[in-house]
């Protein structure tokens, strides 16, 4: 890594892969969104993505009326439905060949190993801080200011890439430099302006 040089800790969905519960998932379940949303459990995602919910409790529980979920296959539409955000490929590259840390931060639940073993992100990055692993969900000051402690860095040293501004300006609060991913081209601009040259 280049000396004094910045440690990156990226949001997964919609910033790295595309996040399929818009579009692909609606379309398993035949559904608009607020309508999903007027069943779907209030609770159990949440604790699905904190950890608190097994596979098993999550399929039990995605449905506030108690019905049946397919879990078996709602994790193949999702796992044939991630991709990588365009150009994002070679950013991730372009990062690594260059020598910078980069980490996963996100909320998202075991599912994240689904995108691992379609994409194998573990090329570029660490899935360090995953909220199953870490029982903290964004924008919760200890998801930043715990990643901060874990890799033994001050807060101003870390750069947290997301596409939501509420986690962006979560992450400024606890002292980071944060980005709102918009794009590719548009983050490999920003990050240059901070001096992460790729």
């Amino acid at each position: 890594m280049p000396a004094g040089a910045r440690i990156l800790l990226l949001d997964v969905m919609d910033c790295l892969v595309h996040d399929p519960f818009y579009v692909e998932v609606l379309d398993f379940f035949g559904l608009e969104l607020e309508a999903l949303f007027a069943i779907k459990s209030k609770s159990a995602w949440v604790e699905f993505e904190c950890g608190r919910l097994s596979r098993e409790q999550m399929r039990e529980r995605y449905f506030e009326d108690g019905r049946a979920l397919d879990l078996e296959g709602l994790e193949t539409c999702m796992r044939e439905s991630y991709r990588f955000m365009p150009g994002i490929e070679d950013l991730l590259d372009d990062l690594l060949r260059a020598g910078y840390e980069l980490h996963a931060l996100s909320n998202y639940p075991i599912w994240y190993e689904l995108i691992e073993a379609e994409l194998a992100l573990s090329r570029w990055l660490r899935w360090s801080f995953v909220s199953c692993k870490t029982q903290h969900r964004k924008p919760d000051p200890e998801v930043y200011t715990g990643a901060a402690r874990a890799l033994g860095r001050a807060p101003e040293q870390l750069v947290f890439v997301d596409d939501r501004e509420k986690n962006c300006a979560a992450a400024r609060a606890c002292g980071l430099e944060a980005l709102r991913f918009r794009d590719a081209a548009s983050l490999r601009a920003e990050l240059a302006t901070l001096g992460i040259s790729t």
